[in-house]
């Protein structure tokens, strides 16, 4: 009996041991995840640290972060039982950083100079202004419609949708306590714009799709025939693991790592180029620190996405938040109100034009849109295609794809542009529903 009760003793030591062990590892993860998520939420959209946590970090491995705001400092703290302490330092118009293994004192020192809106959004029409025609533009079925909206918003928490025709703005609705003026997160919605981001490049002769990437890391090993081509679709054979559940590549990288796109640039090649298929935050990274690369200082890198792309879609809202190094988190982080993410889709509605102004290469949107070999013809350059989730949309449906369902749906045929924000699950939003729904109320 004794022997018995030993035994039981020793399993729950060890039991109790390990469980300590795994919380331990793990805690670097959750706590950053936690402090970079409530600083960025309040400090941009004056959400309150009791709302983010009751919502975005109600999960358990979350909830166990204490996390301590500082108004004064614009800083946020993360730490598990007093230990993995992470810190998240908030920036006018870079945004909220995890320091993560970078140093404070230079990350402070990383000063976006700002420049005054040169219009009031109020004052100019839609699509580039605020401004909305009174009545009806567009020939739409509002009784439908409203079943749609309705649908959205009765299951799947749907925070926001805004739906546009042509260059007209049809509707919007918002859940209580979000409005069209909140700066809402893209999250992988990012990476499109990332990759609109090199389409302006290509543009302006500075950098080549199928030409090897210019990486100085990899020009001495079989690195060095990747494209760039390659890594927009996903398939630069680089090795990685993309798992959210659980230590990876890419929870290592976001949480841990001040320099994301050098972490990445640095995991050796798994697969010969273009032979596998293989979605990688990791590979966005690169594709970002890529871009960094091309300008002479880091002013005129973080003003680019605003100067060639978002002030001329009229995009005043974005945020393109950057790591401790100053490189944006091409993947990840881009917040921008409903209404400029529904501009965004726009943009590539008309094929990369605004205002008569060609900001993408001629073809682009279509080589977007072409399907990558290896992805069951699921994604084009760092846009879904029309997917399993939408088998009643119309083909031409392609999308930016974002964490917890965010989501805008570009469907050329019918000259929409459906955005949709949220806070779910896998499963709890039916999205094929919700779009047929919208696609239906316009027949």
């Amino acid at each position: 009996m004794k022997r018995t009760k030993y035994i039981i003793l020793i399993v729950l030591v060890l039991g109790i041991g390990y469980g300590a062990k795994y919380l331990l590892d793990r805690a670097p993860i959750f706590t950053g995840f936690s402090a970079k998520m409530v600083g960025s939420w309040v400090f941009m959209t004056n959400r309150t640290q009791a709302s983010v946590e009751a919502h975005e970090l109600n999960s358990f491995f979350l909830s166990l972060s204490k996390n301590i705001v500082n108004k004064k400092d614009q800083s946020v703290t993360g730490s598990f039982v007093g230990t993995a302490k992470q810190k998240a330092i908030y920036r006018e118009g870079l945004g909220c950083t995890l320091l993560a293994d970078g140093d404070e004192a230079t990350v402070r020192k990383q000063k976006l100079i700002q420049e005054k809106l040169p219009e009031n959004p109020d004052t100019i029409a839609w699509p580039f202004g605020d401004r909305l025609p009174k009545g009806d533009s567009v020939k739409v079925n509002r009784i439908k419609l409203k079943v749609a909206l309705d649908s959205a918003f009765n299951r799947g928490n749907t925070r926001a949708v805004v739906i546009c025709y042509d260059t007209s703005f049809v509707t919007e609705k918002y859940l209580k306590g979000f409005s069209k003026r909140t700066r809402l997160l893209g999250w992988s919605m990012s990476k499109s714009v990332t990759s609109s981001m090199v389409g302006v490049l290509v543009k302006e002769g500075k950098l080549d799709v199928n030409a090897p990437a210019p990486v100085k890391e990899w020009q001495n090993d079989n690195r060095k025939n990747i494209t760039l081509n390659s890594m927009l679709r996903m398939s630069s054979g680089l090795e990685w693991v993309e798992d959210y559940t659980d230590i990876s590549d890419a929870t290592i990288m976001l949480y841990q790592k001040s320099d994301m796109g050098g972490f990445a640039l640095n995991k050796p090649a798994k697969y010969p180029p273009d032979s596998v298929w293989y979605y990688s935050s990791g590979t966005t990274n690169i594709l970002s620190l890529i871009i960094r690369r091309q300008f002479k200082n880091d002013q005129d890198y973080w003003k680019f996405p605003r100067k060639a792309i978002f002030n001329k879609l009229g995009m005043k809202s974005v945020v393109f938040e950057t790591d401790a190094s100053g490189t944006f988190v091409g993947s990840s982080y881009i917040f921008a109100t409903a209404r400029d993410w529904a501009r965004y889709g726009l943009f590539y509605l008309h094929d990369g034009v605004a205002r008569g102004e060609r900001i993408l290469p001629e073809g682009w949107v279509d080589y977007t849109t072409t399907p990558t070999k290896g992805s069951n013809g699921e994604y084009g350059v760092q846009f879904w295609l029309q997917p399993k989730e939408l088998p009643d949309a119309p083909k031409d449906t392609y999308f930016c794809d974002g964490y917890h369902g965010q989501r805008v749906y570009i469907i050329p045929s019918k000259k929409l542009v459906i955005v949709r924000f949220g806070l779910n699950g896998h499963g709890e939003f039916d999205y094929n529903n919700f779009v047929k729904l919208v696609v239906d109320a316009f027949e």
